[in-house]
């Protein structure tokens, strides 16, 4: 890690904060990770290809585009991210640029727990989070000759629901399973009922967890699908998609709201026997779902910023009962970095 000649050097607001990059890769939630560290008085760096540089060069708050091809060229750039005293901020792309092993590999600073990268990755060890955490979650079946209709079959890994296969029946399941590319996927109980994704951040410098925002996601072309009479639907030969392409925001009824804060606090502590000592900090979310009966069903985890968080960067009446000022999810990330380097404490939230 680059610091500072003087690292105990007395911390003196923004300009003290300019001795330091806030970077990123130009993709899912960059825009509010380098807004939020402007606003924190951070100097800011996108890296991204050539094809969207015209979208980034319209953003006054980022200082600095270095451009490439590919994103498998990001460690190529390491040296020179380490002249600038850098300290990534990962998203969701970069385990689906980079891949796992890459991200594992990044030298950079890194805003995060590596460690957490496999438990989020791999549906069984999540699996086992959410039981170690007592969160309450759908069940998971290893043959389908045993499950109980309807499912979703989920690939392992971020995917933005990309893959993601529903089967009301064991016959639609077999038929259905002969067209999914991924080798490896979970066969999960489908819940029905209100789908809500709770932003959370965990600072392990006040040791708090925080709801920074809560939405729901627009799945095409499941959502759609519900807008077309039954009549036609069943004369119809689509199979349901996944695939996010918005979020809307939502609040929930402020009596669930101490199971949320409970929820994630869990998780937390889980974290820190299962994984190690640190667990998982900074930006996470408990994707869930709420049934008639007022119950959450966890069912899924994403153990970095997620990009409904985005429909907050003016914050959100979550951060606002905890902030006086807008805080968005990637505001509040330059926070922390700006406490820890208040206290020297970077350590603790730096892999």
């Amino acid at each position: 890690m680059i610091l500072p000649q003087n690292r105990r050097q007395q911390w003196n607001g923004s300009s003290f904060m300019k001795k330091y990059t806030i970077a990123t890769l130009g993709s899912h939630s960059a825009l509010q990770i380098l807004k939020g560290a402007h606003d924190e008085g951070f100097k800011t760096l996108l890296i991204t290809m050539n094809d969207r540089q015209s979208l980034y060069e319209r953003f006054s708050f980022i200082d600095e585009i270095i451009l490439i091809k590919n994103y498998q060229e990001f460690p190529k750039l390491e040296n020179q991210l380490r002249q600038k005293n850098t300290i990534i901020i990962p998203h969701g792309s970069f385990v689906a640029y980079l891949g796992m092993e890459g991200n594992k590999k990044i030298r950079t600073p890194y805003f995060g727990n590596k460690k957490v990268l496999d438990w989020e990755a791999d549906r069984m060890k999540q699996h086992e989070w959410m039981k170690k955490a007592q969160l309450n979650k759908p069940p998971l079946y290893d043959n389908p000759d045993e499950a109980e209709y309807p499912v979703i079959v989920k690939s392992f890994g971020a995917a933005g629901g990309k893959g993601y296969i529903f089967a009301g029946s064991k016959k639609e399941f077999k038929r259905k399973i002969k067209t999914m590319s991924h080798k490896q996927y979970i066969i999960q109980k489908y819940i029905i009922g209100v789908p809500l994704y709770i932003h959370y951040f965990y600072s392990p410098l006040s040791k708090k967890i925080e709801i920074l925002g809560i939405d729901r996601r627009y799945e095409t072309n499941t959502d759609a699908w519900g807008r077309i009479p039954f009549r036609e639907q069943k004369e119809m030969k689509t199979d349901l998609s996944y695939v996010v392409v918005a979020n809307s925001p939502l609040t929930l009824r402020e009596s669930m709201l101490p199971e949320a804060y409970a929820m994630g606090e869990r998780l937390v502590e889980a974290s820190k026997k299962i994984i190690d000592s640190r667990g998982i900090f900074g930006p996470f979310c408990l994707e869930t779902i709420i049934t008639s009966d007022q119950k959450f069903h966890v069912i899924e985890i994403s153990a970095r910023i997620v990009a409904g968080t985005f429909l907050f960067e003016q914050g959100s009446p979550y951060s606002w009962l905890l902030y006086d000022e807008p805080m968005s999810m990637g505001r509040r990330i330059a926070r922390e970095i700006k406490i820890a380097i208040e206290k020297n404490k970077l350590d603790l939230i730096l892999d």
